[in-house]
């Protein structure tokens, strides 16, 4: 694990000091056994990671890009799944954290971490087949972002970033304003916007938007299964019915992928 691209713009300092800050609280939680998990404790802790692993398809045997890697969950799945991974992370602490956790599950072998920015990628170009991301664009600088993860994806590649969304007023104001459980930030980040999603657009055409958690967002504060089966059966009928409400929900799928040659 080494330290590559640019760390040096203020925004990337006051993040990497945040998420250092995180990662040593979360250091002497985690160690032996609590690393280990098996997949369906990530892939089910919200309703949309496991589409995003699936938008990703068959990734056996190719080189796949965990963006933002955190503590390391989504960099085992995929190398599971026979992804040959590289993962970075701002900060160091989840950097080995991450690192750590791929060698209590066996795979640490397939995993390469790195301490990096997303705006400055310490890869050769060209170099990615697919791309995973899981609430980490909203962290960036998008424009400098996006030109380089247009740069590391081969062309027919895609990249998948599930992301916050802040179209939604009232849900904005709960975000700012109302205590609730995982609630610290940094002083940069802030949920995705229409016009965040316009500078990716501009480097990926194609860009998809999926939109989840309309009336089931409640489940931050209700988690009780039969409620939130309901509402999220109800949040399918509303959103096919009127699909103009996705921008009320609480999170996104951004699916980018780059034309083919």
């Amino acid at each position: 694990m080494r330290a590559s691209g640019d760390m040096s713009s203020s925004r990337v300092r006051r993040e990497r000091e945040f998420h250092e800050a995180q990662s040593a609280r979360r250091a002497g939680e985690i160690s032996g056994e609590a690393l280990r998990f098996e997949d369906r404790t990530w892939l089910d802790h919200e309703d949309w990671v496991r589409d995003t692993f699936d938008v990703l398809g068959d990734v056996r045997d190719k080189w796949v890009l965990d963006y933002g890697a955190g503590e390391g969950w989504s960099s085992v799945i995929l190398a599971r799944r026979g992804a040959k991974v590289a993962a970075f992370d701002i900060a160091h602490g989840n950097a080995l954290m991450a690192s750590r956790r791929a060698a209590a599950n066996g795979v640490g072998d397939r995993v390469a971490l790195q301490e990096m920015a997303g705006e400055r990628l310490g890869y050769r170009s060209g170099v990615f087949q697919a791309v995973y991301g899981n609430a980490v664009l909203h962290h960036v600088d998008l424009e400098a972002a996006g030109r380089e993860l247009l740069r590391v994806l081969r062309p027919g590649g895609v990249a998948v970033f599930s992301e916050p969304w802040g179209g939604n007023p009232v849900l904005e104001f709960v975000r700012r304003h109302v205590p609730y459980r995982g609630k610290d930030r940094t002083p940069d980040e802030r949920p995705l916007r229409v016009e965040d999603v316009e500078k990716l657009r501009a480097l990926f055409p194609t860009l998809e938007i999926r939109p989840y958690q309309l009336l089931s967002m409640i489940r931050r504060q209700f988690p009780w299964r039969p409620l939130i089966r309901a509402l999220e059966a109800a949040d399918g009928r509303l959103l096919k019915l009127f699909p103009s409400l996705w921008r009320y929900c609480r999170y996104v799928v951004l699916v980018l992928r780059t034309e083919r040659t």
